[in-house]
């Protein structure tokens, strides 16, 4: 492959070597080896129109290196690549140009492909996946049929962003302020059918197994706290002349003694009865102004607390004191009971609502003297009646047990996690494989018994304007059930998605046996088995292909399943996933959720899909501002690559700092990079093009060489092994400059040097490495191993001093005596002049350390 030129042409070099790998196949991984397995998984990249910017290669780089450093360690390394290409992007720029999506995803999958390969990433592009893909999405659905059939899937109405003026439901990203981000037009909530998933049934197994992965510490906490497992007590408040009570949900029954208001929420059941005739209007008015608001307003600490009175009341379940209801938004129907009992003096919000409004404040929590309210501190009871001096732990189970023997609350414990909201009323996503028949229909498939292992013990069902309809799975022979062709991607304008105008394919007679189908327009075929049904026209959410991508590598081209298990049982999971902090919480939660269920179907045999997790951290413009499109600081990596070269590129963004840590793109310092792979290049390839003459083979290195390579290389793999590649970096960079000092070098020690920058700088590796004589790849090995004899010298640094002060050093062997160590410090010309017509009186030696002379 080597061109023997005796310039440095990274353009030339970098092309040829990346034309070697893809016809070579260099780094396609085997499903049935017998090297250890390593799969290193990058979280894929939504590929927008803009291409990559400067940040996305840092976490790729990061794992390319470990990929890289795994392979050339003789293991079998899957390190794959593939599209999160469906999402709201997509069909808002198809809208918007007429370009159906699948043509817009294709353009930007290849745009982003090609910048990939130019930064010379060595994936295993035969196991390329794309979200959008029937193929790939066809086992999408099959899963969401694991989750239909186990009963985790159901149908209800949730509130939702929604914009008269657009004619749409929009993503909360798309709501700024109560306003449309496209438009700046008015939006407001509004219930609509949401296909819903049940993540709640897996909430204490998604806390428990955290203790099974190797993750870091802050993202295990973020999951948790996402979660939100706490104990406490449900308490039910009777209301004043109503027969429904209001029930809440606390952490701290200790304080049940110091509530004195009661607050909902504006979407609550129970509000349009609690408000009394005269506060209709009023109450109305701020049911309509909360709906503009996102939850995250709402419940934001430093607004000001607004609200209204309803003029009801409710009964303290233990005093039988009256207690105002107010509704506020700062109480959201989605926590909790969507109602809670107001402490004042030991709630933040409570007391600032409390304030605001002149209601009372009553202290039932002692902590000390000085507690100023709103204390949220422990301590004993206080105005509490009977549980007066109690310690706050006992008080809270004195408490509950009234509560229980009153028969107005029990123990309990609750979530902050919610179920899933499953669906977007939009086109460009994965089609349910559901159809909603009549429960006439239902019933004849049940009984027919070809969906039996498909359906749920429990029908989903919903009603809308012809009554209740039931849901019949697409059988999984069938699938995929592919997106149909549609005119426009406008939404509907009633805020359903623009399938529900896809009348062919929506509105259908359905074969519950087969899957098969043909338009409600057309007389019904024959046979039982044919039923009236219609389509389910929401699609899933983006979120779906990424839950499980990481299995489709595993087994990109089987038909029969999303992968083998021959394959599953020999790659399992991960051995590290490599993405941002971003998607600490989500992301990671839906995958555990997914991968969980697959568990439970015997489909994967491990509880957690990744077992070791690396954040690699942000990479900010030189502004030191997050590198936006609005804010112009983006750098396109692909023009650095044209100037600097991909291996300068990729070695300088390891070398900006940690690869974990938060850091600016400083274009400044590269060439500090690029005179280093210069100088690397210059110890290799002589001035003729040919090998530098300064390498022998078969020569032996100084000991202060040897030394030096042996700690290099057990430096380097061990930061490489720990994703500390700046580190690494820095310790190459003192032996190439040693190397350059010396007139020979051995052959053996040339290799050792390139093999360990190949990782990082690939093409110049594979150059060099070629240029010394080798005809396969430097990616496949054998990784160099230090010998640790080398590490330990025989040698140790004497100082030499006059008097107790420092006057020269020398390297001496460690057998050296007294006497033989005097005679050469003698020799050292600063020492000699010190001594000069002086007699020596007295000589102090620490062996190893220091050679005092004492003369007068």
């Amino acid at each position: 492959m080597s061109t023997k030129s005796s310039d440095y042409n990274f353009s030339e070099i970098e092309s040829t070597w990346q034309r070697y790998w893809e016809e070579n196949k260099t780094f396609a991984a085997s499903n049935e080896s017998d090297k250890e397995k390593f799969f290193v998984l990058d979280m894929f990249p939504y590929p927008s129109g803009a291409g990559l910017h400067i940040g996305h290669p840092l976490g790729y780089t990061g794992s390319d290196i470990l990929a890289r450093y795994k392979r050339a360690q003789g293991k079998n390394v899957l390190h794959p690549i593939g599209w999160d290409a469906f999402g709201l992007a997509t069909e808002q720029y198809a809208i918007k140009t007429g370009k159906h999506p699948r043509t817009t995803s294709v353009e930007r999958i290849g745009h982003f492909r090609n910048q990939l390969k130019t930064i010379g990433f060595s994936f295993d592009y035969d196991r390329e996946v794309d979200t959008t893909d029937p193929k790939y999405y066809r086992w999408t659905q099959w899963i969401f049929l694991q989750l239909f059939k186990r009963g985790l899937a159901y149908v209800d109405m949730r509130p939702v962003w929604w914009c008269d003026e657009l004619k749409t439901v929009l993503a909360n990203e798309e709501v700024i302020d109560g306003k449309s981000e496209r438009g700046n037009h008015p939006v407001v909530r509004r219930n609509l059918r949401q296909v819903v998933l049940k993540i709640t049934e897996y909430a204490d197994r998604l806390i428990e197994d955290l203790e099974l992965v190797d993750w870091p510490a802050s993202t295990k906490k973020m999951q948790a706290e996402w979660i939100g497992k706490s104990t406490g007590a449900t308490a039910r408040f009777a209301l004043d002349g109503l027969d429904e009570s209001l029930e809440i949900y606390t952490t701290r029954p200790d304080t049940l003694m110091g509530v004195t208001y009661m607050v909902v929420s504006p979407e609550h059941p129970l509000l349009d009865k609690l408000t009394v005739a005269e506060k209709k209007d009023e109450v109305a008015a701020y049911v309509t102004a909360a709906a503009a608001k996102s939850d995250l307003e709402r419940t934001d600490l430093a607004k000001e607390k607004s609200g209204v009175f309803t003029g009801s009341y409710a009964v303290h379940p233990i005093t039988g004191d009256k207690i105002p209801v107010w509704v506020a938004d700062y109480v959201l129907i989605s926590y909790g009971t969507g109602a809670i009992m107001a402490v004042p003096a030991h709630d933040t919000r409570d007391h600032e609502f409390a304030e605001q409004f002149n209601l009372p404040i009553t202290p039932v929590i002692k902590g000390s003297d000085e507690d100023t309210l709103p204390y949220t501190g422990d301590g004993v009871l206080i105005n509490s009646g009977e549980f007066d001096g109690l310690p706050w732990q006992e008080a809270k189970d004195k408490i509950t047990e009234k509560l229980k023997a009153e028969k107005t609350g029990e123990e309990s414990t609750q979530y902050k996690l919610r179920d899933w909201l499953f669906s977007r009323q939009r086109y460009w996503g994965e089609p349910f494989p559901i159809a909603w028949v009549s429960e006439e229909d239902y019933v004849t498939a049940v009984a027919s018994g070809t969906l039996a292992d498909w359906l749920p013990d429990e029908p989903v069902t919903y009603t809308d304007e012809t009554g209740t309809v039931f849901a019949l799975p697409v059988p999984p022979s069938a699938l995929p059930l592919e997106l149909p062709y549609v005119e426009s991607y406008e939404p509907a304008g009633t805020g359903e998605s623009p399938l529900k105008k896809a009348d062919d394919w929506m509105e259908i007679w359905y074969n519950f046996a087969t899957g098969a189908y043909v338009p409600a327009s057309g007389e019904k075929p024959e046979g039982e088995e044919w039923v009236r049904a219609s389509r389910e026209t929401n699609t899933m959410p983006q979120w779906a292909g990424s839950c499980w991508y990481y299995l489709r590598y595993m087994d990109p081209h089987n038909e029969d399943a999303l992968a083998s298990p021959e394959a599953l049982e020999y790659w399992e999971t991960p051995d590290m996933y490599v993405g941002g902090a971003e998607h600490a919480v989500l992301h990671l939660l839906y995958a555990r959720f997914w991968h969980k269920v697959l568990y439970d179907a015997g489909v994967v045999k491990n509880k957690e899909p990744f077992r070791k997790l690396f954040h690699q951290g942000m990479l900010l413009g030189e502004d030191g501002k997050k590198i936006s499109k609005s804010a112009g600081n983006g750098v396109d990596p692909v023009s650095v690559v044209n100037e600097y070269g991909a291996d300068t590129m990729r070695m300088y963004l390891m070398f900006l700092g940690p690869l974990e840590a938060r850091k600016p793109w400083n274009s400044k310092g590269i060439g500090g990079i690029s005179r280093f792979l210069n100088k690397a290049w210059r110890e290799i390839v002589g001035k003729d093009g040919e090998l530098n003459p300064k390498i022998k083979d078969g020569h032996q290195d100084s000991k202060e060489t040897e030394k030096l390579l042996h700690e290099t290389i057990k430096k380097v793999s061990e930061d490489l092994d720990a994703l500390s590649f700046n580190t690494a970096i820095s310790q190459l960079m003192i032996l190439i400059n040693h190397l350059q000092s010396q007139k020979v070098i051995s052959l053996a020690t040339a290799k050792a040097f390139v093999q360990m920058i190949a990782p990082m700088a690939p093409h110049i590796g594979e150059e060099l490495w070629s240029r010394l004589g080798e005809k396969n790849s430097v990616g496949l090995g054998p990784w160099p191993s230090f010998d640790a004899a080398k590490l330990v010298s025989d040698e140790v640094n004497i100082v030499f001093q006059v008097m107790g002060k420092m006057r020269g050093q020398a390297m001496v062997s460690k057998t050296s005596t007294q006497e033989e160590v005097l005679e050469l410090a003698k020799q050292d010309p600063k020492v000699a002049a010190h001594l000069e017509g002086k007699t020596i009186r007295k000589v102090i030696y620490v062996p190893g350390r220091i050679l005092n002379i004492v003369a007068n």
